[in-house]
């Protein structure tokens, strides 16, 4: 739909004389940038009449992680940008962000260089955890989590998650991974990221049926994206997730956002 997005800023400008602010030149910067429109979204960040945030930096930050033609150069430059202009404790996800673009790369020696930086000038990154209620008890679950009294039973569902994303050609996108903290990320992985823990908790006390409904305090990661897509597909359930992004609605394989997020 980038084409209707461009039409319907030009009909604010010409047909409704509205001028547009900062937030609509943002959700046009986004749209295009989303849609791997890089170029054309950096032109129109250079030439509007205003100063870019930090949410529009972050906007094309995001979409060179996930736009691998996009250069390097050009991810440091946003990256530096949104440093320069932030507010408040972002650089965090700025040096996550980074580190997935030098990963994609296999630029090792730069993921290696930003976990260092973090550590030197005290910055962590949060925990990601993923909360479900059974029967009116909420239970949390953080990464690698063994701390839950059924975690034998929970990790047995996993193991039965993973045979069954094996047989289908299942692959772990790696890049995607907790690359901040090397010892986390070689002892946890992807496929102990929370959420996974407690859709396994979900498939082991709920009813066939009955949705599992998980909230997540960050961004569901594009490689727990398509696991949850499988899972949904492979075990016939419903998966409802709100993330820090949005909510994410699984059926047969599908995400509601049509992997837009």
């Amino acid at each position: 739909m980038v084409e209707e997005g461009r039409k319907f800023f030009d009909m604010m400008v010409k047909d409704y004389r509205i001028e547009p602010r900062l937030e609509h030149y943002g959700c046009l910067v986004d749209l295009l940038a989303r849609a791997g429109f890089i170029d054309e979204a950096l032109n129109l960040v250079t030439t509007m009449p205003f100063k870019p945030d930090t949410v529009i930096w972050r906007s094309l930050l995001d979409a060179c992680s996930k736009h691998h033609e996009a250069s390097i150069e050009l991810s440091q430059e946003m990256a530096r940008q949104i440093l320069e202009s932030s507010e408040g404790d972002a650089s965090s996800g700025v040096y996550v962000l980074l580190s997935r673009i030098y990963a994609s790369a296999s630029r090792w020696n730069d993921v290696g260089s930003i976990r260092k930086l973090m550590e030197e000038e005290g910055i962590t990154k949060e925990p990601g955890c993923s909360l479900i209620e059974i029967d009116g008890i909420t239970h949390e679950f953080f990464a690698g989590d063994t701390s839950h009294p059924r975690s034998r039973e929970i990790f047995r569902v996993l193991d039965t998650i993973n045979e069954k994303l094996e047989a289908v050609g299942y692959a772990p996108e790696c890049s995607q991974g907790d690359l901040i903290d090397e010892k986390r990320w070689q002892s946890v992985g992807v496929g102990l990221h929370s959420e996974r823990i407690a859709i396994a908790f979900g498939l082991l006390n709920l009813k066939p049926g009955v949705p599992i409904r998980i909230f997540k305090n960050l961004r569901i990661c594009n490689d727990c994206h398509k696991v949850t897509k499988l899972i949904s597909e492979l075990f016939d359930v419903e998966i409802i997730m709100r993330d820090r992004a949005r909510f994410h609605h699984f059926r047969d394989g599908v995400c509601s956002c049509m992997d837009y997020w």
